[in-house]
């Protein structure tokens, strides 16, 4: 393999927690191992937080938010601070990049493109918020005197101090999705990334400061979830949580910001079904469920692990998808032959690998890939194709395996497949491929999925509304959906 040197990433790790613009350890010395998946070696250690952290954070989060500096900060500084901070990304992108590929194990052309390229464009959306943010006047119908009249506005006021929650599969580019749209309606925020990819959202927050974001406004904790992320939830200081991860997680953190009466919105988990109508070019439609469950290793919440292919083409289409998984090179993102990474942990693997033995024992027959390792060190799970050709119950109908293994399916009528796809209990995303619009069209009103998409697969942006139904979420990320999450409404009536 040809790799790729490493100049900048290795030498800008920040292995310190980010609370109120300083670099701190955990009060009570504990550490986390943070490894390279490529190899299974250890690249840093990081900040085992605790409760008392997490208090810290959250103290300098509300200072901030309280602070007149920040109270009365015109929205244009704001703005001007985000867009700051997105071209701080873009000069920094070859460190991020790196250091990305090397904590998460994703390929250096995505972290360029994905977890740079992208969170640059959401900050810049989101930036332009801030100055738009409007409230309404309203005329209203109480019963005053004659000679009284009465005057009613609304204003979108920020809810406080945040609490992120954040994913391994996307570590920047998530971290982006939760603070871009927080801080340009004037909140603070605690983020947490995930234990696994913490190392970019630690250089996030120093290159906040370096934006001129006020100390406090952004702190950065790391830890474990059911110990940080759990204290960041219960906290009361915290007015909102804003968590993406896997559903059985959000169940949880959603029933205590219930109990506590804190406001939450939670992007969770999805096995989004691929449907491929009988028109459709059979290479064309391999070509697309490849890319859907194959991108980013096939650890995506929206990725396209259950594929529907009309019974006419169906042998065609898994003949060539077959082709494209067997020709995927494995290896370290940062080669530049490598076409898929590995699992983000010796952990994810082992589960991973749990749900192809599943999907074995359930009698699904294996078309490419399995458990067996591909390669001497490292996550790596091979591109795994399951059919199933008799409908049997298999588990890899229903369960999320968050890899690179999708189970195909033969249909016959548009009802059929309707109804398997709406079987889950997921409903993040969802993608129609066909030449006949009205079909599409008419499978689209009927899906449900908070996305769906015709004739492409994962595709997202700042300005689109993201989130699911069912188990999938609460709320929406992105566009004005993400200002109603991050704002709350005051009510302002005058009699005069």
């Amino acid at each position: 393999m040809n790799t790729i040197e490493l100049p900048v990433a290795t030498n800008s790790l920040r292995t310190r927690m980010f609370i109120n613009g300083s670099w701190v350890a955990a009060k009570s010395g504990a550490q986390l191992p943070v490894y390279n998946p490529a190899t299974g070696e250890v690249l840093a250690h990081v900040p085992d937080a605790d409760a008392n952290d997490v208090n810290d954070a959250v103290s300098s989060a509300v200072h901030t938010f309280k602070s007149e500096a920040w109270r009365r900060m015109p929205p244009v500084k704001r703005e001007a601070i985000l867009l700051r901070l997105a071209d701080l990304l873009e000069e920094n992108a070859n460190e991020l990049a790196e250091l990305e590929t090397l904590n998460n194990g994703k390929l250096l052309i995505y972290s360029r493109m994905v977890e740079v390229g992208a969170s640059a464009q959401w900050l810049r959306y989101m930036a332009g918020w801030a100055t738009k943010i409007n409230g309404t006047t309203l005329d209203l119908s109480l019963p005053m005197p004659p000679q009284v009249r009465v005057r009613a506005s609304t204003q979108r006021v920020p809810v406080g101090v945040v609490g992120a929650i954040i994913p391994w599969n996307f570590p920047l580019l998530m971290a982006v999705w939760k603070i871009a749209p927080a801080l340009a309606c004037g909140n603070t925020v605690v983020l947490k990334p995930a234990e696994e990819t913490p190392l970019t959202a630690l250089r996030l927050g120093e290159l906040a400061l370096e934006a001129g974001l006020p100390p406090g406004a952004l702190n950065v904790i790391t830890g474990r979830g059911e110990i940080a992320g759990n204290a960041l939830v219960q906290h009361p200081q915290v007015n909102k949580i804003a968590f993406t991860g896997s559903t059985e997680v959000g169940r949880i953190i959603g029933a205590a910001c219930g109990q506590n009466l804190k406001a939450v919105s939670l992007e969770l988990g999805g096995k989004s079904p691929v449907i491929v109508l009988s028109d459709c070019d059979p290479q064309q439609a391999a070509e697309g469920a490849a890319a859907a469950i194959f991108f980013n290793h096939g650890q995506v919440c929206t990725a396209g692990s259950r594929l529907y292919i009309h019974e006419s083409i169906y042998e065609d289409v898994l003949e060539r998808m077959k082709d494209i998984a067997e020709s995927i090179v494995l290896g370290a993102g940062l080669d530049k032959d490598v076409q898929m990474g590995p699992m983000v942990s010796a952990k994810h693997y082992e589960n991973v690998l749990q749900h192809i033995r599943n999907g074995l024992d359930d009698g699904a027959e294996l078309v490419c890939g399995g458990a067996e390792r591909p390669l001497p060190h490292g996550y790596f799970v091979k591109p795994t194709i399951f059919a199933n050709r008799n409908k049997k119950d298999i588990r890899l109908l229903t369960q999320e395996v968050f890899g690179p293994v999708l189970i195909a399916t033969p249909f016959s009528s548009v009802e059929e497949v309707l109804d398997e796809a709406n079987s889950s209990i997921y409903g993040l995303g969802a993608s129609v491929w066909t030449n006949n619009m009205s079909a599409a069209l008419r499978l689209a009103d009927e899906l449900e999925a908070g996305t769906v998409w015709i004739n492409t697969h994962n595709m997202v942006d700042p300005n689109l509304p993201f989130g699911g139904f069912k188990a999938s979420g609460v709320g929406r990320e992105h566009g004005a959906a993400a200002v109603e999450h991050y704002t709350e409404t005051r009510s302002l009536v005058i009699a005069y």
